[in-house]
């Protein structure tokens, strides 16, 4: 039950972020390009990769900071169905360049700064 809690607390503030980092983007960007769903993943990977990076030992030793941090907080943040529907809807409105540009960016920027942050840390 207390991993449960960790999980859900965590989803929780992640998937306010979230939501945060939509409306900033909504008020600041006009953009076709789905922006606040790549910065909530790339944010989302590199809070991964450092969690994973500086505390490897306590997640391994603690399994709370990974139910609360990665599973929860990250889980909660990044966003890989509304990447996925914003995708197929630029494509469906005819933006196929833009939807092969957000996939590329978003797949080779996460996946790298996750292999390469926790690498390095």
């Amino acid at each position: 039950m207390n991993n449960l809690l960790l999980v859900f607390l965590g989803g929780g503030i992640g998937s306010v972020v979230r939501f945060g980092i939509s409306e900033f983007v909504k008020s600041n960007f006009k953009s076709i390009f789905p922006i606040a769903t790549l910065l909530s993943n790339v944010f989302s990977c590199i809070i991964l990769a450092l969690a994973i990076g500086f505390f490897a030992e306590k997640i391994t030793a603690n399994p709370s900071l990974k139910m609360l941090i990665i599973i929860g907080f990250c889980g909660g943040f990044s966003t890989f169905s509304t990447f996925s529907y914003e995708t197929v809807e630029l494509m469906r409105s005819g933006n196929l360049i833009v939807a092969i540009a957000n996939i590329l960016v978003s797949v080779a920027v996460c996946v790298g700064l996750v292999y390469f942050l926790s690498k390095q840390l």
